[in-house]
């Protein structure tokens, strides 16, 4: 009998050794994390900003417990594809960023259940990431940047009371412009506009078509179009030697020389995808948490711009915006 309570001591201990041994491996677990962001602009920049703040703010912090893998497809698909096949195999966690980068991503974790995180994806459940309930079978979810539409529009006719055709370039691969596209269309007429769009494929469409465009329209609107706004410069240089306006879908492209934008906060959309992917870290299923989409950001515009272009900003817009140009 002593010897049977001597033998179940040591097993008891050895059993409470293991347990302490493998509390004290959780704790000291370093999270390798892949963030692939598809082009390299000011919104989705935020994004990875926001994303590793809002790790940060729920305790995990580069350099103690999580280790980042960051790479950029330079809106390259073929190296988006590349990219996502690789964090599949050496990440705990992928964080995808813009839409064509979450369905690289998707496609290459989701037989592996690699968990990924994505954002700045316009409409989830058009790119497939999302049921109509917001949620995935399989392992991900993440944030949208759908964009708010009609206070855009009414952004537009506050500053272009005589418009009534507005410009948009989308690249017709991405499904994140198709959706913001049919939904441009859908409230243009209720606020005085007709939508102009054209479509390209890659960059090197992009000088061509805005010399068309510009023929045609008052102004131009950018989506979160990837490759365009990869190109913003291209597209202000075109668009101010004919003096047109260009809006903006967010404060960076507006600090880069767009006019105004009712737009998107990115860097707080990523710190809400952190949070999301600290919540999987912390054992939850990414595919049971709805994505969450963006409530917008505040209305800001360039003064600067505005005068070079001719246009008068109405008092209320410049009492309730942010001047880009006095930050």
């Amino acid at each position: 009998m002593k010897n049977t309570m001597k033998v179940l001591a040591m097993v008891l201990a050895l059993v409470m050794g293991l347990g302490l041994l493998t509390g004290a491996m959780a704790e000291d677990k370093v999270y390798k994390i892949g963030i692939a962001q598809f082009a390299e602009h000011g919104s989705l920049d935020n994004c990875r900003v926001g994303f590793i703040q809002g790790l940060e703010k729920a305790g995990y912090v580069e350099g103690e417990n999580v280790e980042y893998v960051i790479q950029n497809a330079q809106a390259d698909m073929g190296m988006a594809q590349q990219i996502a096949s690789q964090m599949a195999q050496d990440c705990d966690l992928v964080c995808a960023i813009a839409t064509p980068m979450a369905q690289a991503a998707f496609n290459a974790c989701m037989d592996s259940g690699k968990p990924v995180i994505y954002t700045a994806v316009t409409d989830p459940v058009a790119s497939m990431l999302a049921n109509e309930e917001g949620k995935n079978e399989k392992a991900v979810t993440g944030t949208s940047d759908i964009l708010p539409v009609e206070a855009q529009l009414k952004l537009i006719r506050s500053f272009m009371p005589e418009a009534t055709k507005i410009g948009i370039l989308y690249t017709t691969s991405e499904a994140n412009s198709e959706s913001s596209l049919k939904i441009y269309e859908a409230h243009a007429a209720t606020y005085g506009f007709e939508i102009v769009a054209m479509g390209i494929s890659t960059t090197a469409d992009i000088a061509l078509a805005m010399d068309q465009i510009l023929t045609q329209v008052d102004c131009l609107t950018n989506l979160t179009d990837n490759t365009v706004v990869s190109a913003l410069a291209l597209v202000l240089d075109k668009a101010n030697a004919a003096g047109k306006p260009v809006f903006g879908s967010e404060i960076e492209q507006v600090k880069n020389g767009c006019i105004a934008s009712e737009g998107v906060e990115y860097i707080a959309l990523g710190e809400q995808t952190g949070e999301l992917a600290a919540q999987v870290l912390e054992g939850a299923f990414a595919g049971d948490l709805a994505f969450i989409a963006s409530e917008g950001g505040d209305m800001c515009y360039n003064s600067t711009v505005a005068a070079a272009l001719g246009v008068t900003i109405p008092q209320e817009d410049i009492e309730r915006g942010l001047d880009v140009t006095e930050e």
